[in-house]
């Protein structure tokens, strides 16, 4: 690993909101150490004086950020610029957590080096994950959709359209400061965005559900909402099944009997109150009554900040480094 007895980790952006949570994590992880730490509105500062918890580690800039101090580096930088900076970590001999969009689909534009980035889901890709150089941290609404889907997909019983309608606290935007995020825009109001089915998720959402659904993507509908609270997601998706199913939630039940991060529930739905804090997907099965064909509900809730970004990309650190899955997260 190195000639330390813990993982180098540098966070870069680590006074945004997932920064912020991945240090906290850092903290505490008894294999991990916070390295560096890169701001470019705090630079100069302590950490520890702007994070609570966070250790006495100076914020830098990233120009002057030193990556090959890091065994990995976590990119919680915004979409577009995170890639650049993973790039240079990986010159500087460190491996990549990249929280942003810009790895999860491979395309014409994706650099040589990231071609063999791993999807970061470590439910559906644990093996790929373990001793990666490259991982891109999933998406905190194709986290729940993906895995609410699974089992389905990969059983090839998915019938018609899914109807994915979420809601995510406003932590979910970033902390940039915007009109519409403030809390006067915010509070005690509940709007959908995104409309038409053209929300950037969607892509790592098709390309997943392709990879588990035989090659062809499922037709999806996604619909975000943005919710007045501060963290959490929950999704409600509808799902036209092929064949009935005599047990609703036995899929997920089999599937994630043995996964430390799922909690299937099988006597309600689950809520944010179930997950916020934790770095957990919880998932209810309902069946529908009323419709011509077998289908189901399927609610999944996850913290946007945790299980949907800084939680996973610690989960997804310690599967590189041979830790134990669970480390720094219980």
């Amino acid at each position: 690993m190195n000639g330390f007895s813990r993982v180098r980790v540098g966070v870069l952006g680590a006074t945004g909101y997932a920064g912020q949570e991945a240090v906290r994590l850092l903290a505490k992880h008894p294999g991990a150490a916070l390295a560096l730490a890169s701001s470019q509105s705090e630079a100069g500062a302590m950490l520890s004086r702007v994070v609570r918890g966070a250790p006495e580690v100076p914020l830098v800039r990233l120009e002057d950020a030193e990556l090959a101090a890091c065994d990995v580096v976590l990119c919680c930088l915004p979409h577009g610029e995170s890639a650049r900076w993973a790039g240079k970590a990986r010159e500087a001999g460190a491996r990549v957590v990249d929280l942003s969009a810009d790895l999860r689909v491979p395309g014409d534009e994706t650099p040589e080096w990231a071609r063999g980035a791993v999807y970061g889901l470590p439910e559906l890709h644990r093996e790929r994950i373990r001793g990666a150089a490259v991982v891109a941290n999933p998406g905190c609404y194709p986290t729940a959709a993906l895995l609410a889907l699974a089992p389905l997909l990969c059983a090839g019983n998915v019938a018609g359209p899914v109807i994915v309608n979420a809601a995510s606290g406003v932590t979910g935007a970033g902390r940039a400061a915007k009109r519409e995020y403030l809390f006067g825009e915010v509070a005690e109001d509940f709007r959908a965005y995104g409309l038409g089915n053209t929300h950037r998720h969607l892509a790592e959402m098709r390309d997943q559900g392709a990879r588990m659904n035989g090659g062809a993507a499922p037709e999806l509908v996604f619909t975000p909402h943005l919710l007045p609270v501060r963290r959490g997601i929950l999704e409600t998706i509808h799902v036209t099944l092929r064949e009935p199913l005599d047990d609703a939630a036995a899929p997920w039940r089999d599937a994630y009997a043995a996964e430390p991060f799922v909690e299937v529930m099988e006597d309600r739905a689950p809520t944010l109150a179930d997950v916020v804090g934790t770095n957990r997907v919880a998932i209810g099965v309902t069946p529908v009554a009323g419709v011509s064909a077998p289908m189901l509900t399927v609610v999944a809730a996850i913290d946007n900040l945790l299980k949907g970004a800084a939680g996973q990309a610690v989960q997804n650190v310690n599967l590189m480094f041979g830790l134990d899955e669970a480390e720094g997260l219980a």
